[in-house]
């Protein structure tokens, strides 16, 4: 055979590889799941976000007629979890469960591991987003973010809020709010966010932003208040919170935190979409939405290209605030 048939020969052996390559795509995606799922997790079982993973997941097990397990993995900075999983193969049958922090602040907080979290996992699919409320010890003078901002002015670098850890939305929307306010405060990160509240109740901390799962414990007993909301809108939930604008705070003080599910790169798009629709439907079911509901949660339902939008959105913002606070972890 000569040489010209041989590349002749050739370039059609590649142009059926090339169009047998969607066939397949398409097939896995029609006959997806065929075996269990699992879904890697940073949080730990019990958590807010674990909890509501295990709800949907029920849903999802029962519409795909196949189980999905949940794999807590905890600590590390999520790293523990994020590792798992990206080593796992890009066929749907491992998914990662992170929040916003983990794909917009992690990148620049451990800057000597050079790991931007979306060249390593493609968005699939959104579980929730969640505000943060301003919660202070219930017997404070201070009745408003106006009173915050003024006592944190009179006094710099000497009130001090808590979070629960370096990078947080609680740590870092206290950056936005003294960037904001032209104020200094001291950041005190917690382990246990339980501590953190009873801290706040007992005045050892002035205040801190708190979730409804987060604070709810602490809130209930009456040993702490929440004197807004940081979002554009009072949730319903709790209609007589103020948002920060109406309590005297700035405008456009919005502090929050959106959970999705990854998967480890290269995942194709008809499995993702397959992905998607399952979990856009299992959140919009009547009982998911009450849960949702009863923890200030808000169900969305982004496609993956409106999650990488989103998680761009966050990487930007977050690398100011990192960058300006000078905060760093190893």
């Amino acid at each position: 055979m000569d040489a010209s048939r041989r590349a002749l020969l050739a370039s059609a052996v590649l142009a059926l590889g090339s169009a047998a390559v969607p066939a397949l795509a398409a097939d896995a995606a029609a006959d997806y799941p065929n075996r269990p799922v699992t879904i890697i997790t940073p949080f730990a079982a019990g958590s807010g976000p674990d909890a509501v993973l295990r709800l949907v997941s029920e849903k999802l097990a029962r519409g795909w007629g196949q189980r999905v397990l949940i794999d807590n993995k905890p600590g590390g900075g999520g790293f523990i979890a994020i590792e798992a999983a990206r080593r796992a193969a890009a066929d749907g049958y491992t998914l990662l469960q992170t929040d916003s922090e983990h794909i917009g602040a992690l990148p620049h907080l451990y800057k000597s591991r050079n790991f931007v979290t979306l060249d390593h996992f493609d968005p699939v699919a959104i579980l929730f987003r969640t505000p943060f409320f301003i919660a202070v010890p219930a017997d404070t003078k201070v009745q408003n973010v106006a009173d915050l901002i003024a006592q944190a002015q009179a006094e710099p670098g000497r009130m001090s809020y808590g979070s629960w850890g370096v990078g947080s939305p609680g740590h870092l929307g206290g950056q936005q709010l003294q960037a904001m306010t032209g104020t200094q405060m001291e950041h005190v990160p917690y382990r246990e966010v339980g501590q953190l509240y009873t801290n706040v109740g007992t005045g050892e901390l002035a205040w801190a932003y708190g979730s409804i799962p987060s604070s709810q414990g602490v809130y209930q007993t009456g040993k702490i208040r929440y004197i807004a909301i940081a979002a554009p809108q009072r949730h319903p939930t709790l209609p007589d919170v103020p948002t920060v604008a109406e309590a005297g705070g700035p405008q456009g003080l919005y502090v929050n935190s959106f959970v999705p599910l990854l998967a480890p790169k290269g995942l194709p798009a008809a499995i993702a979409a397959k992905i998607n629709a399952a979990v856009t439907q299992a959140v919009a079911e009547p009982d998911i939405r009450a849960r949702y509901d009863s923890f200030a949660f808000e169900a969305l339902d982004w496609s993956p290209e409106e999650i990488r939008k989103q998680s761009q959105a966050k990487f930007e913002e977050y690398g100011e605030l990192v960058s300006k606070g000078n905060i760093s972890l190893e």
